[in-house]
């Protein structure tokens, strides 16, 4: 790296136009430093959060930076984001009913015109102080290269005139195309969402070619079954034709539908009945599409999608040494750092400054704090800069609090005894126990009458078993002491039941009594059907779960679901704006299309059913699947999403509207059940792999409990940035001059 003549002592500066006159007094030494200082915390909060390090380093802007990334704006924001998104179940046509039945429905209550409009003008003027604020954060330049904020203010600005049109037809328009742009304001306020869409778009042109072979999978065998089971003077195999080959569009509804087995074997059967070499054509398409294809694809999109998340992930990482470097370089600046030092060095006592003031997890503060204390040297290398904050890095969550110390002999053995796991599997014996026994009454009760049942065993058990957990809760105390015990998350939960069952175990003998032969509290007033020994005994069922960390393939698989809760919301995120549009997409094309039969302004229409054709829409009572609003529209694209019986729904809309509404069923098929389930098993799938890996590699510290986040999950196969990308990526940087 090449250095000018004082460049040691000022390697980093802000740009000519924000330096007035810092030569110029000698007070401006003391101003710089402050500069410098907030400078360094900015970038290290960036570097924690991942953030581009990429804005104005003024005063002003990173004051203005710090406060729209504080923990009151961004929660401001995001209500706004959910307070817009929450409109669509209250807005014409609105949500609040009981049923979405069009058989029973009752009219719904619609706001008036102007208050949900009011509250979406509240909602874009905080948009448009969020596109500002990041607008001018980034500068002129970086804003015509950053297509997220184009889009934002291209999304504001026809969503603005969409709310002026609504308004001047007050609000009777049927078309608003500001609701279907809602949810670019969830997707853009995601840096994660953001990164996961990217990697789904790159993923595209693989998938591709797979969509492709299906496509002439299908082409081809829908022109065989053309002719196959062509129009014939047999009326049984008219059969086949009348009900799914009777033209193109059809013949292309069932098998698509095939490929998806939702209507294996119904679709086959009228052939099958005649001729048994049938079946080798339903079976041969079956195989070829379903099990060699589709999973096909689904190799493609995990190995694809798996390939550009870790590009993606290994961005963020780059980000995260970028924004610490930055930090080392404006901390070498500072004036106490000596100018004819051969290697620029930042002192403990600036960063100890910086880190008094920078917002992160203070288990990492802590622990850099102490890495300082323990270093010798007054000085830190750019290297020794860059290893501290490693600890940014590391997924250890918690250290459990060590047990009790007891003097006494008799308690040293009472804690053994008590600590030991076999008290553990002893409690999960006698959980398995209690288990048992309740499924037995209730095996045995299944067909008696509420009146011929005696719970007096049940209540008995009960007696028994919830005293026993309590005794096993305090033992472990003991053995463990309070704070060791509590910080183990399946003792929290242990305990949490045990006391919700002594409670309601107290509370049912409050009101019922205790239990004795032909007792049967369901007839004894304040709560019917013996509610509360019920909910007792649920309770108890769930606290069989405790026997999931002593073996060791369930409790992998459990947490395996719980990192997965953790980081699916950039996925559930993106399924949120795809339901969310798709939805107001279905409302606008099929609000008030399926009509109940009869007279449809009778409530209760009542009908034969057995007249009605079996497997379709109105026999099989579907009634309350329909777009007529916004809650509706979601659970009926959620039971399309699973594929069970969706081919009835093709059929029911296409009747009730038109032909072309199976391209908007197909379109939300291919995206939902194709390409974002096939995404979440890829997760599922890496998820898995790295926590089984790290089972057969087990850590030394028994006593630290892991979690796993995206990043994390590729942390062992990341590159760690070089020296000289660092250095290049911070030459580049539009706000600040690097002068070494």
């Amino acid at each position: 790296m090449e250095a000018g003549a004082g460049a040691e002592s000022e390697p980093l500066l802000p740009p000519r136009s924000w330096r007035r006159g810092r030569d110029a007094a000698e007070d401006g030494t003391g101003a710089d430093n402050d500069l410098y200082i907030n400078q360094a915390i900015v970038f290290i909060e960036d570097a924690i959060q991942y953030r581009s390090i990429n804005h104005r380093v003024d005063s002003r802007s990173l004051w203005l930076y710090r406060w729209y990334y504080s923990r009151t704006c961004q929660w401001i924001l995001s209500l706004t984001i959910t307070v817009i998104l929450a409109l669509a179940f209250i807005e014409k046509p609105s949500s609040l009913t009981i049923t979405s039945d069009v058989r029973y429905r009752v009219p719904a209550w619609n706001p008036p015109c102007g208050l949900t409009e009011s509250i979406e003008l509240l909602c874009f003027l905080v948009f448009v102080v969020d596109v500002s604020v990041k607008s001018y954060l980034i500068g002129w330049e970086e804003f015509w290269k950053n297509k997220w904020l184009m889009a934002y203010i291209l999304t504001l600005i026809v969503s603005l005139t969409d709310w002026i049109v609504s308004l001047s037809f007050f609000c009777t328009e049927h078309v608003r195309i500001r609701r279907i742009l809602r949810p670019f304001f969830l997707l853009q306020n995601s840096s994660m969402m953001k990164k996961t869409l990217k990697s789904i778009n790159s993923t595209l042109p693989e998938m591709a070619s797979v969509v492709l072979l299906l496509a002439v999978h299908l082409s081809l065998f829908t022109m065989f079954a053309m002719l196959l089971f062509a129009r014939t003077k047999d009326g049984q195999q008219d059969k086949e034709w009348v009900r799914y080959f009777r033209n193109l569009p059809d013949s292309l509804t069932s098998l698509l539908v095939l490929l998806t087995t939702a209507n294996n074997p119904d679709v086959m059967i009228p052939a099958y009945s005649k001729n048994r070499a049938y079946s080798i054509f339903f079976i041969l398409f079956t195989v070829l599409g379903n099990l060699f294809l589709m999973n096909l694809l689904t190799a493609i999109i995990y190995n694809q999608f798996r390939g550009y998340l870790l590009k993606s992930v290994q961005s963020s990482l780059f980000r995260r040494r970028l924004g610490i470097r930055a930090a080392f370089e404006v901390l070498s600046s500072l004036k106490e750092t000596h100018a004819n030092a051969q290697e620029s060095h930042v002192s403990t006592g600036a960063l100890l400054r910086v880190l008094h003031k920078v917002e992160m997890d203070s288990r990492c503060k802590q622990a850099i704090m102490r890495s300082l204390k323990m270093c010798s040297c007054d000085k830190l290398s750019a290297a020794q800069f860059q290893k501290l904050f490693e600890e940014v890095d590391k997924d250890a969550i918690k250290q459990h609090p060590p047990s009790p110390e007891y003097q006494s002999r008799f308690m040293q053995k009472m804690q053994f005894a008590f600590g030991h796991p076999y008290f553990g599997y002893l409690g999960n014996v006698v959980a398995l126990a209690n288990i048992v026994s309740i499924c037995v009454v209730l095996v045995l009760d299944a067909d008696k009458q509420p009146s011929e049942r005696d719970d007096f065993f049940l209540g008995a058990i009960n007696c028994f078993f919830i005293p026993y957990y309590l005794l096993e809760m305090l033992l472990k105390i003991l053995a463990m002491g309070l704070k060791r015990y509590w910080s183990y998350p399946s003792n929290r939960f242990d305990g949490l039941l045990t006391v919700i069952l002594l409670v309601l175990e107290i509370a049912t003998f409050a009101v019922y009594g205790f239990p004795h032969p032909g007792w049967r509290p369901e007839f004894m007033g304040l709560l019917s059907l013996w509610d509360m020994v019920r909910l007792v005994n649920m309770l108890i069922v769930f606290r069989f779960l405790r026997i999931i960390p002593n073996m060791k393939f369930m409790a992998l698989v459990v947490t395996t679901l719980l990192d997965l809760v953790k980081n699916l919301r950039a996925f559930a995120g993106i399924l949120v704006v795809v339901f969310y549009a798709f939805a107001l997409t279905g409302i606008m094309l099929f609000k008030g299309a399926v009509v109940p039969l009869g007279n449809s302004s009778t409530i209760n229409t009542t009908y034969d059913n057995s007249t009605l054709q079996c497997g379709t829409y109105e026999q099989l009572e579907y009634w309350p699947n329909n777009f007529d609003d916004f809650a509706a529209a979601v659970v009926t694209l959620w039971d399309v999403m699973v594929v069970n019986n969706w081919q009835v729904f093709l059929e029911a809309f296409s009747r009730y509207s038109s032909p072309w509404a199976k391209v908007y069923f197909v379109a939300w098929w291919l995206i939902s059940s194709v390409i974002w389930v096939n995404l979440f098993v890829a997760l599922l799938l890496e998820n898995f792999i790295h926590k089984w890996d790290r089972r057969c590699h087990p850590e030394s510290l028994s006593d630290i409990e892991y979690q796993r986040t995206v990043e994390l999950m590729f942390r062992d196969v990341l590159e760690e940035p070089t020296e000289e990308e660092l250095m290049e990526k911070l030459h580049q940087h539009p706000h600040l001059q690097l002068c070494r």
